[in-house]
């Protein structure tokens, strides 16, 4: 017997187990169904990585609900720029944000800037990652050097202050200030970088 055969008998089982069962507990079908539906949505998936003739072929793939849930149930991961997040710029209780990426020589160099970028309240906060490794044109050669990035969050109007900051703060010769803005997120998050900071 093929094994899509089996699978279209184990499944018409199955959904009829489950309505009985619904109807023992008094549930609605459709909830049944849908549960159901779900499971076979995801067998299809999962059977599909195994074999691509029984992707076209097989019992799951030709339920009529299974296009459907796919559509419903996918569409909301297709990527987080197809998802409107959550406090955009603009309300009334945060300014426009941003996140600005300096690199520092070391830790210590790292962790003395920062800390005057947030006495300074140029920033709300400023995470230090360690053991990056820049590869970089200077002088006409290409270097490689060990570094720390400073990721920091502030206001998009304090950009120009920050930088400021940094240039008379660091040792390199041209530090590296890029502002990137903050396009959402958590409301109460970008607040509190509006009420970290100055004005």
């Amino acid at each position: 017997m093929a094994a899509s055969s089996v699978r279209c008998r184990a499944s018409s089982s199955v959904l009829s187990s489950a309505a009985a069962a619904a109807a023992r507990r008094g549930l609605p079908f459709v909830g049944a169904f849908c549960v159901l539906s779900l499971g076979f949505s995801t067998a299809a998936l999962s059977f599909s990585s195994s074999s691509s003739s029984s992707l076209r072929t097989g019992c799951a793939q030709s339920l009529p609900f299974v296009p459907l849930l796919r559509s419903k149930f996918r569409a909301p991961f297709r990527g987080v720029h197809s998802a409107k997040m959550e406090g955009s710029q603009g309300s009334g209780n945060t300014v426009p944000s941003i996140v600005v990426y300096v690199t520092v020589p070391n830790k210590e160099a790292g962790k003395k800037l920062a800390e005057s970028i947030i006495k300074e309240r140029l920033a709300a906060c400023v995470n230090i990652v360690p053991g990056i490794q820049s590869i970089y044109h200077w002088q006409g050669k290409i270097e490689t050097d060990s570094e720390e990035l400073l990721i920091i969050k502030t206001r998009e109007s304090l950009l120009e202050p920050l930088t400021q900051h940094v240039k008379a703060n660091h040792e390199y010769d041209i530090p590296e200030v890029i502002g990137l803005p903050i396009l959402g997120g958590n409301v109460q998050y970008l607040e509190w970088i509006k009420n970290s900071t100055r004005d």
